[in-house]
């Protein structure tokens, strides 16, 4: 029996629709994916660090002697020339006051002291008296054996008491001397302090001067007030005479080799500075992180090589940010570390080779931040998936996002 012509237009739509259907079902739709391409490109690894700028050549004024150190004559930030500029004046201690009991010790040690220079001076008195007749004894014995009356053992006998009497004047004048330096030591004990010349008299005062050019930096002690031997006045430096100190894990720091280039950055001018490591501190410390964990921390320090008329304004103690270049190269073939994912031991990424994600190893090297050295597995020019979601595995179709946003 034969069809219908419209019957076989009815079927033929419907095996239309039905193909149509089954096509969209099983249809695997392009992944909307975010692409970076591999290429060429200077790179740099840097270690990152906080850093605070410091004086390089401090000079700290001390007291001298113990006293009294006037009100400071200069003040912070004022300009002072080496051994001109008078930066501290010191005046001797004077006597202090003497309680009742002390001063009643003192009056008894001067009078005990007194009287042992009376004595001192009876016992010089005796000596030489005894002396002169000795010397008498000598000559008398000396004529009597010139004339053969008086033996010459006699004479030899006279002579020795002579050098006696001699060495018992000498005692004596000595054991004077301490008398009389016993008693002016009792009397300086009961001397009053005299009144505050207020550095006035320059032959009462020790007047410190600066000892480099600079400026005065920090002042200790700005009124007048009692000082000892050795007390720090103030500290003078030249402000344009910087470095910059900064605090890195030991295992950051061992691989920095002097002269290290560094970058300056956040410290308040619109430029970057430049900085060139100077040395390591040989002696890191124990830190605990704000996580709670022991670290290793060693100061690492930089002097700073761009001139001082192009950094106005920074000072001694200012928070800088240092990038501290480890290593660079001006080729170098560079990957987002964000299209890297871990495959086995290995890296790996995908590659989208016309809108198809194809998966491929690849072999690393130095990476920074952002990007790592690409050693094998990629080519200049190639487009790799940055942030591969779940969806993505090898033969996945990909589209470009920045395609689908495009009008």
């Amino acid at each position: 029996m034969a069809l219908k012509p419209r019957t076989l237009v009815l079927g033929a739509v419907g095996l239309l629709t039905a193909g149509a259907l089954a096509f969209v079902a099983f249809r695997t739709e392009p992944v909307p994916v975010d692409l970076s391409a591999v290429q060429s490109a200077p790179m740099q690894v840097t270690v990152d660090a906080d850093g605070k700028t410091r004086i390089a050549e401090l000079y700290e004024v001390a007291a001298p002697i113990g006293g009294i150190a006037q009100r400071a004559p200069v003040r912070v930030g004022d300009a002072v020339v080496a051994g001109e500029t008078v930066v501290a004046v010191v005046e001797p201690s004077e006597a202090g006051l003497l309680d009742p009991r002390s001063r009643a010790e003192a009056e008894a040690t001067v009078r005990g002291a007194e009287a042992g220079l009376f004595q001192a001076r009876s016992l010089v008195r005796q000596a030489e008296e005894e002396l002169d007749y000795a010397k008498n004894q000598y000559e008398r014995s000396k004529a009597l054996v010139e004339r053969g009356v008086a033996s010459l053992t006699r004479l030899e006998d006279a002579e020795q008491q002579l050098h006696i009497r001699e060495a018992a004047l000498e005692a004596a004048q000595s054991g004077l001397e301490i008398a009389m330096g016993t008693l002016d030591r009792a009397r300086a004990a009961l001397s009053e302090p005299a009144a505050s010349r207020n550095g006035t008299d320059d032959a009462c005062c020790v007047r410190l001067t600066a000892p480099a050019d600079g400026v005065v930096l920090s002042i200790d002690m700005i009124s007048e007030r009692p000082v000892t031997a050795g007390t720090r006045l103030l500290t003078v430096g030249q402000p344009s005479d910087l470095e910059i100190v900064a605090d890195l894990l030991s295992t950051d720091a061992v691989g920095l080799a002097p002269g290290t280039r560094a970058l300056v950055d956040r410290w308040g001018g619109p430029a970057v500075l430049e900085a060139r490591l100077a040395r390591v501190e040989p002696q890191a410390r124990t830190r605990i992180s704000a996580l709670g964990i022991e670290e290793q921390r060693v100061d690492v320090v930089f002097d700073l090589i761009t001139p001082a008329e192009d950094r106005p304004g920074l000072g001694d103690g200012f928070a800088v940010f240092l990038r501290i270049v480890a290593w660079e190269a001006d080729a170098v073939l560079q990957v987002p570390l964000s299209a890297l994912f871990r495959r086995g031991d290995g890296w790996a990424v995908f590659r989208a080779e016309q809108g198809i994600a194809e998966e491929v190893a690849v072999t690393l090297g130095r990476r920074n931040q952002r990007t790592a050295q690409v050693l094998d597995g990629l080519s200049p020019g190639d487009a790799v998936i940055t942030h591969p979601s779940d969806a993505i595995a090898d033969g996945s179709p990909v589209v470009d996002r920045a395609t689908l946003a495009a009008p």
